[in-house]
């Protein structure tokens, strides 16, 4: 038996919201993989390089937040590697485990990626304040799960 929330359909503001934040979507990872690639990057390999700007995480963990399998993540991680823009280093919690830390050049380039997301920017800039707040809460209590 359906229960209620799941039998109602839709109105057209939601379905048109919907169809919104579909496009908000697309149109920043268009965004975010000509960045990447503006640095040489996968959009992969600047998601990871992002994450690792923020803090050093475990393989694991960075497969998790990726949705990704552990073995691709290992592969990321080593052509970061090579080129500098990470590094492995033990926990120092648990030495058997290997974290995967952003190199003062990772956390670079990983800013300088963010910095050329214009699309987030140049809308965002044409809203007053209270509306960017008013988005941004919006969108936390979206997110929040039940």
């Amino acid at each position: 038996m359906a229960t209620s929330r799941t039998a109602r359909r839709p109105d057209a503001l939601t379905l048109e919201v919907v169809e919104l934040i579909g496009a908000v979507v697309a149109r920043y990872h268009e965004e975010y993989e000509e960045a990447a690639a503006g640095h040489t990057l996968t959009g992969a390999q600047a998601r990871l390089l992002s994450l690792l700007s923020l803090e050093p995480l475990p393989m694991r963990k960075l497969a998790q937040r990726l949705k990704c399998e552990p073995s691709n993540v290992t592969g990321i991680v080593d052509r970061l590697e090579s080129r500098g823009l990470v590094e492995r280093r033990p926990d120092p919690v648990d030495r058997r485990v290997k974290l995967a830390a952003a190199t003062a050049e990772g956390r670079r380039v990983a800013r300088s990626l963010q910095e050329s997301l214009r699309f987030a920017r140049e809308p965002l800039a044409g809203l007053s304040e209270e509306e960017r707040v008013a988005l941004r809460d919006a969108l936390r209590r979206m997110l929040r799960e039940d």
